[in-house]
């Protein structure tokens, strides 16, 4: 079984084990998020597309931050050249459930 959630402006498809590292959750190392945002859940019997059935159940497993992406910016003949840097806060999550509400 595996679900299609989305939680920080994207969307992830899951399944239950999955280790995952989302947007930045306000929520301590080691407590359980629901996400209720869930478009598609594919049982082995049929699908379900409904936002409203479903749960998806996570575990945080550490606050931490993604890799550092460069900007740069130039242009040519003008000798302007700006360069920054940005890391994105993030979650790591652990799937431990999907729940079908009836």
């Amino acid at each position: 079984m595996f679900a299609v959630i989305e939680t920080g402006g994207k969307q992830y498809t899951v399944k239950e084990g999955d280790v995952i590292k989302v947007e930045k959750l306000k929520a301590d190392q080691g407590a359980e998020v629901l996400i209720n945002n869930v478009h598609f859940v594919n049982d082995q019997s049929s699908p379900v597309f409904s936002s409203i059935n479903a749960v998806v159940k996570a575990q945080v497993l550490e606050q931490c931050r993604g890799e550092k992406v460069i900007i740069f910016k130039k242009r040519r003949r003008k000798h302007y050249r700006r360069k920054k840097g940005h890391r994105q806060y993030l979650t790591v999550l652990r799937i431990t459930g999907i729940d079908i509400k009836e």
